[in-house]
Protein backbone atom coordinates (compact mmCIF):
# COMPACT_ATOMS: atom_id res chain seq x y z
CA UNK A 1 0.00 0.00 0.00
CA UNK A 2 1.13 3.52 -1.07
CA UNK A 3 0.62 4.81 2.95
CA UNK A 4 2.95 1.81 3.86
CA UNK A 5 5.81 2.56 1.91
CA UNK A 6 5.50 6.66 2.90
CA UNK A 7 5.36 5.75 5.98
CA UNK A 8 2.01 8.03 6.00
CA UNK A 9 -1.33 7.61 6.71
CA UNK A 10 -4.59 6.36 4.45
CA UNK A 11 -5.62 9.98 4.82
CA UNK A 12 -2.62 11.48 3.99
CA UNK A 13 -2.73 9.34 0.08
CA UNK A 14 -6.39 10.69 -0.13
CA UNK A 15 -5.13 14.24 0.25
CA UNK A 16 -1.51 13.58 -2.12
CA UNK A 17 -4.28 12.57 -4.77
CA UNK A 18 -7.55 14.59 -4.63
CA UNK A 19 -9.21 11.35 -3.87
CA UNK A 20 -11.67 11.07 -0.88
CA UNK A 21 -10.62 8.75 2.12
CA UNK A 22 -13.76 6.21 1.38
CA UNK A 23 -11.98 6.19 -2.31
CA UNK A 24 -8.85 4.70 -0.93
CA UNK A 25 -9.77 2.28 2.13
CA UNK A 26 -13.15 1.30 1.03
CA UNK A 27 -12.50 -2.58 -0.62
CA UNK A 28 -15.38 -1.42 -3.01
CA UNK A 29 -13.99 2.08 -4.32
CA UNK A 30 -9.90 1.74 -3.91
CA UNK A 31 -9.89 -0.72 -6.88
CA UNK A 32 -12.59 1.49 -8.91
CA UNK A 33 -10.84 2.82 -12.03
CA UNK A 34 -10.67 6.33 -11.06
CA UNK A 35 -9.13 5.50 -7.78
CA UNK A 36 -6.75 3.12 -9.28
CA UNK A 37 -5.77 5.80 -11.97
CA UNK A 38 -4.67 8.54 -9.18
CA UNK A 39 -3.01 5.89 -7.25
CA UNK A 40 -0.68 4.46 -10.23
CA UNK A 41 -0.31 7.93 -11.38
CA UNK A 42 1.14 8.76 -8.18
CA UNK A 43 3.51 6.07 -7.76
CA UNK A 44 4.84 6.26 -11.21
CA UNK A 45 5.58 10.35 -10.68
CA UNK A 46 7.90 9.37 -7.73
CA UNK A 47 9.37 6.34 -9.46
CA UNK A 48 10.28 8.39 -12.14
CA UNK A 49 11.66 11.05 -10.08
CA UNK A 50 13.46 9.07 -7.69
CA UNK A 51 16.81 8.42 -9.95
CA UNK A 52 17.05 12.47 -9.52
CA UNK A 53 16.16 13.10 -5.68
CA UNK A 54 18.23 10.38 -4.28
CA UNK A 55 15.43 8.10 -2.47
CA UNK A 56 11.62 7.51 -2.60
CA UNK A 57 11.55 10.05 0.62
CA UNK A 58 13.13 13.10 -1.45
CA UNK A 59 11.01 12.26 -4.36
CA UNK A 60 7.70 12.19 -2.28
CA UNK A 61 8.96 15.09 -0.60
CA UNK A 62 9.03 17.16 -4.37
CA UNK A 63 5.91 15.86 -5.51
CA UNK A 64 4.42 17.51 -2.57
CA UNK A 65 6.58 20.42 -2.32
CA UNK A 66 8.61 21.66 -5.06
CA UNK A 67 6.68 24.00 -7.26
CA UNK A 68 7.21 23.38 -11.38
CA UNK A 69 7.93 26.62 -13.09
CA UNK A 70 6.38 25.34 -16.42
CA UNK A 71 2.84 25.14 -14.34
CA UNK A 72 3.33 28.27 -12.63
CA UNK A 73 4.79 26.94 -9.80
CA UNK A 74 2.17 24.44 -8.70
CA UNK A 75 3.32 20.58 -7.22
CA UNK A 76 2.79 17.79 -8.97
CA UNK A 77 0.77 17.18 -6.11
CA UNK A 78 -1.73 20.37 -6.84
CA UNK A 79 -1.29 18.67 -10.64
CA UNK A 80 -2.43 15.35 -10.14
CA UNK A 81 -5.18 16.87 -7.83
CA UNK A 82 -6.12 18.81 -10.62
CA UNK A 83 -6.25 15.60 -12.44
CA UNK A 84 -3.39 16.64 -14.89
CA UNK A 85 -0.88 13.86 -14.32
CA UNK A 86 -0.31 13.53 -17.62
CA UNK A 87 0.84 16.46 -18.19
CA UNK A 88 3.35 15.83 -14.75
CA UNK A 89 4.61 13.17 -16.32
CA UNK A 90 4.84 15.36 -19.74
CA UNK A 91 7.00 17.62 -18.34
CA UNK A 92 9.28 14.75 -16.31
CA UNK A 93 9.71 12.97 -19.63
CA UNK A 94 10.97 16.54 -21.25
CA UNK A 95 13.53 17.05 -18.66
CA UNK A 96 14.62 13.66 -18.93
CA UNK A 97 15.59 14.08 -22.51
CA UNK A 98 17.45 17.16 -21.83
CA UNK A 99 14.66 19.72 -21.90
CA UNK A 100 14.09 23.01 -20.06
CA UNK A 101 12.02 23.52 -17.10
Amino acid sequence: MVADEFHTTIKEVAQLTGLSVDAVSKKDRVHSKSSQKRLRDLVMIINRVTPWCGTPFQAFAWYRSEGIPSFGDLTAEALVKQGHADRVMQYINRIAEGGFA
